[in-house]
């Protein structure tokens, strides 16, 4: 009786560690395939999930992760037949658990012979200097070829990078003396351009200087002008004004000279001048315009009379004294 409580006991106890056993806690970023008795029975998500022990098995977790796959280096053949190593690398994520599980047998090998295949159809139609250049491209093409290629696999390649291409040493040289004469060819353009600026902003610093006097020149030469112009008008205006003062001087002496004529005729007129004293002052004005500028003198018919006039006026004027 005790043998039997006692596995009763052993069963209980073994049935319900198999019983916890069945449950199973799935880690956030991965995804689990379940077979029950060997056949697909389906992905589970994260979380506490229920597995029935012993029939239900675990086939493959996988990972929901962005994935890497590094492909070793490979040699490839340019179209020009030059023989290049190509290092690259993918980045990958699964969105189907089943397909990547069922779907191929070893990821990494697959992975890496569709890489190679790639790599090699896509360098094997161009030439060196162009693989060199087109290394962006390159990964596009890749990109796309190895994304199409995986979709039965539940991949998703989302992009390859060749990290290098490595040509022979021989080529690395002749490239490297081509980048020297080229990079000596740019600095050549480089130093003729900048000679060339230099050039032409010192022109154009020549032709605004050689404006700038140009101007002030034409300035000076304009004020110079307006100067001499002011300095005319105003002698001009000094000539003008001293002759007004020239000619009201004149006028004023010969309005004098008429005042005093005008009163020394009255003077004369006053006095009842004689017959003598008239010839007398008719003697001085002759004398006064023999003196003179004159070439021809024309002798009064009755100078005679006049000499006589002027000896009697001395003895009437001797006799007085």
């Amino acid at each position: 009786m005790d043998f039997l409580i006692a596995l009763v006991l052993v069963v209980v106890v073994v049935g319900a560690i198999i019983f916890i056993s069945g449950f199973k806690i799935i880690p956030q970023s991965e995804v689990w395939v379940i077979e029950r008795l060997g056949s697909f029975r389906g992905v589970e998500s994260s979380g506490l999930k229920f597995f029935v022990p012993v029939i239900d098995k675990v086939r493959n977790k996988v990972p929901m992760r962005e994935l890497t796959y590094d492909v070793p280096p490979q040699t490839v053949i340019t179209k020009d037949n030059v023989s290049i190593t190509a290092d690259s690398f993918m980045f990958f994520n699964v969105f189907d658990a089943q397909k990547y599980t069922y779907g191929v047998q070893n990821v990494g090998n697959a992975l890496n012979a569709l890489a190679v295949s790639a790599l090699r159809g896509i360098i094997g139609n161009m030439e060196l200097e162009e693989c060199l250049r087109s290394r962006d491209s390159i990964n596009r093409t890749m990109t796309v070829e190895l994304d199409k290629a995986t979709d039965k696999w539940g991949i998703k390649v989302s992009r390859v990078e060749v990290k290098n291409f490595m040509p022979p040493r021989d080529i690395q040289d002749s490239m490297e003396r081509q980048m020297k004469a080229d990079r000596e060819r740019r600095e050549q353009i480089i130093r003729a351009e900048a000679e060339k600026a230099s050039a032409i902003l010192d022109a154009e610093k020549e032709k605004s200087v050689q404006v700038l006097r140009a101007e002030a020149a034409k300035e000076a030469a304009q004020l110079n002008a307006e100067a001499n112009k002011i300095a005319v008008v105003q002698k001009a205006e000094a000539e003008k004004e001293a002759a007004l003062i020239r000619a009201d001087a004149e006028k004023a002496v010969r309005i004098k000279q008429a005042e005093a004529q005008a009163e020394a005729i009255r003077a004369i007129n006053a006095a009842a001048p004689s017959e003598a004293y008239l010839r007398l002052k008719s003697y001085e004005s002759f004398i006064a315009a023999a003196n003179g500028q004159a070439t021809k003198i024309i002798v009064p018919s009755d100078m005679q009379g006049i000499v006589s006039a002027a000896t009697a006026a001395k003895e009437a004027f001797m006799s007085h004294r």
